[in-house]
């Protein structure tokens, strides 16, 4: 079992910048891959980015490229999202996510465990 617990949520204005961190522990070497995954009310979850936990490659949905950026620190089994540049559409719950093989990025139902979820606001 991995265990993930996100934290860095909060409220910001346009424009501005957050730093989510998801902490995994448990079984961590089974980690293939880690993504953040974000539902806004109202509409379906989607996939935001990700990175391969051995190799550090990372893949992002087109609506963040450039603005976002994910990163690990191996020593920690921890795995941030750097926000920036953030507009009202960045709205929502973000969810930390980790699967045990390959897939997809976009494959939500492939993710094996997930944060609880930490909610990011941008007003306006």
């Amino acid at each position: 079992q991995v265990q993930l617990v996100e934290s860095g949520g909060g409220l910001v204005e346009a424009g501005g910048s957050l730093r989510l961190s998801c902490a995994a522990s448990g079984r961590t070497s089974s980690i293939y891959a880690m993504a953040w995954v974000r539902q806004a009310p109202g509409k379906e979850r989607e996939f935001v980015g990700g990175i391969r936990w051995n190799s550090g490659i990372t893949g992002y949905t087109d609506s963040v490229k450039g603005r976002f950026t994910i990163s690990k620190d191996n020593a920690k089994n921890t795995v941030y999202l750097q926000m920036n540049s953030l507009k009202s559409e960045d709205t929502g719950n973000y969810y930390c996510a980790a699967r045990v093989a390959f897939s997809s990025w976009y494959n939500l139902d492939n993710y094996n465990y997930w944060g609880q979820g930490a909610q990011v606001t941008v007003s306006s």
